[in-house]
């Protein structure tokens, strides 16, 4: 079971907030693109394209001090759990929400996981595709931002499509790359009265997918 480690370090989770959005704006020169919304205390869920490891870190430096102490990313807990240190610092440093995608136990439904922390009034960066992806093209969204969206319609969804961050720490790396990144928020997206899940689903990843600054770059 996900234990969301909210006051267990709160001093080492401040600091290693503050640390990461300083380095990330540091080497990336982050810069957010508000291009459908504006920063909000607002409640919301943040989903994105997932190239890096760092993609959360990136989008997290764009949010207000406010919004990154009570806005936490989603992870596959099969990855970070794997050792100690692993879990020590996607839990209790960085206060991540570990799901598992062979759950057995009713408590481990990523599902219920996610909307336990919602219900803290807290916020989540979900990443829909599932699974890292490299191109600029995006794999089908699975289903959970639906069933968040049915079960929570008063939180905000917000298609986020973050730049350059597979160079910028691209896969098995561990240094990152000094390059220039932007984070693009887009408008809220809202399922529709009566609206599929597989239509929502396609919409909403065309929302996002819309946001690609450079979508025809060849590099």
């Amino acid at each position: 079971m996900n234990r969301l480690s909210l006051r267990t370090f709160p001093l080492l989770q401040t600091a290693t907030s503050v640390g990461l959005s300083a380095l990330a704006r540091a080497v990336t020169g982050v810069r957010p693109i508000w291009s459908g919304c504006q920063p909000s205390d607002r409640q919301r869920i943040y989903f994105a394209n997932h190239t890096s490891h760092g993609d959360f870190i990136l989008l997290s430096a764009c949010l207000s001090e406010r919004e990154r102490a009570t806005t936490h990313a989603v992870a596959a807990a099969e990855y970070w759990r794997k050792s100690r240190l692993r879990r020590f610092i996607a839990e209790d440093m960085l206060s991540s929400v570990l799901i598992s995608r062979q759950w057995t136990r009713p408590e481990e439904n990523p599902i219920s996981v996610m909307l336990s922390v919602l219900d803290r009034g807290h916020s989540l960066i979900i990443f829909p595709e599932g699974t890292r992806n490299m191109s600029d093209e995006l794999l089908p969204f699975r289903s959970g931002l639906y069933n968040l969206s049915m079960a929570r319609p008063e939180v905000e969804l917000i298609p986020c499509w973050i730049e350059n961050m597979s160079r910028v720490l691209p896969k098995g790396q561990f240094l990152p790359v000094p390059l220039l990144c932007r984070v693009v928020f887009g408008a809220p997206v809202a399922v529709a009265p009566g609206e599929e899940r597989r239509a929502f689903l396609e919409r909403a990843r065309a929302e996002l997918l819309a946001l690609n600054p450079r979508p025809d770059r060849d590099e």
